[in-house]
């Protein structure tokens, strides 16, 4: 198993996580740090100043003196996914996108598979972006940047996210609080407005990846797709992308969803939540909800961030929108 070796502190604070339905942006910007610019589709020769130019600094630093981390090793070749704007529906556009991108990392990658299972180097493949996780030396990363079907060398740095944590209690109540029926944010957005000419989200899915949901919360629990009313499915409704934790209450590779931070209740929450008696805190309350966990407490990579999006992406065609909390790195 892949582990993380080498971390780092974001150089930015996230003071609060707005929490929406629409928080896609960070997303963007982690893709685009792994997988963006035309310069990702040239072939690049092997000599030394090259070689040199394909690695990243942070991959350069966390494999002096010997040290081993873990660095992607982006492939040249991308998929050209401009045929979707052709497409008539979303989920015709979805399933395109989803099947090119994992034809274009099969037929492209197998080369450097096969290169690092005869060393038994540690790996892991991604389609999303067509890179592959490897955990190694600095020579292991110099000998994958000679490939000419070699875009270059990333760091894989643990991102510690600094999110908002639960005020402390200082004075009990007097006496048995009950809950206010609509969150004055939820109001503030005229959202019971929408409500009222019949749009609550009926039949849309919402993906929540963070740091995990607690799915039997009274406010959620009615709202996992998972969640029949009798029994729980976890297939397809839940991914845990934590492999390698210490010490972690999830645990590694949860079956179930979990939640090790409070932090993706409280945006679930946001998005769906509602328990049916009264206490009205999300958007969207008659919408469902999957999830994935892509930290660990605070504690995020972009393998972590990726492997989220691909079991999105994969196992999840008829979700329809996500909320992600993720740190971006420099």
């Amino acid at each position: 198993m892949i582990k993380n070796a080498h971390r780092i502190s974001a150089s930015s604070l996230l003071r609060r996580i707005f929490c929406s339905l629409f928080v896609v942006a960070a997303a963007v910007s982690l893709v685009a740090a792994v997988a963006s610019s035309n310069a990702v589709g040239q072939r690049i020769g092997g000599d030394a100043v090259n070689i040199a130019n394909k690695v990243a600094p942070w991959v350069v630093e966390h494999t002096a003196y010997g040290q081993q981390a873990e660095f992607f090793v982006v492939l040249a070749e991308r998929a050209d996914l401009r045929p979707a704007a052709n497409l008539p529906t979303k989920t015709e556009k979805g399933r395109f996108v989803y099947q090119t991108l994992l034809e274009k990392a099969r037929t492209t990658q197998g080369p450097i598979l096969q290169w690092l299972r005869e060393r038994k180097i540690e790996h892991q493949s991604f389609y999303i972006v067509n890179a592959i996780l490897v955990k190694g030396t600095r020579q292991i990363a110099e000998a994958l940047a000679a490939r000419p079907d070699v875009a270059r060398i990333e760091g894989n740095p643990l991102i510690h996210n600094n999110l908002p944590q639960p005020e402390p209690v200082t004075e009990a109540p007097s006496k048995p609080q009950a809950p206010k029926a609509i969150e004055p944010g939820i109001t503030y957005t005229h959202a019971p407005d929408v409500w009222g000419l019949g749009f609550t989200g009926e039949g849309i899915v919402v993906a929540s990846a963070d740091t995990g949901v607690r799915w039997t919360h009274n406010a959620l629990k009615p709202h996992y797709r998972g969640w029949d009313g009798v029994n729980a499915d976890h297939d397809y409704n839940w991914h845990d992308s934590i492999h390698d934790s210490v010490g972690n209450p999830c645990g590694n590779d949860s079956p179930f969803p979990c939640d090790d931070l409070a932090h993706g209740s409280h945006t679930t929450g946001t998005m769906i939540g509602d328990d049916g008696a009264g206490n009205q805190i999300g958007m969207a309350p008659g919408a469902k909800w999957i999830g994935c966990r892509n930290m660990d407490a605070n504690a995020g990579t972009p393998a972590r961030y990726i492997e989220c999006m691909e079991w999105l992406s994969a196992r999840n065609l008829r979700r329809n929108l996500h909320s992600r909390s993720l740190e971006h790195w420099h």
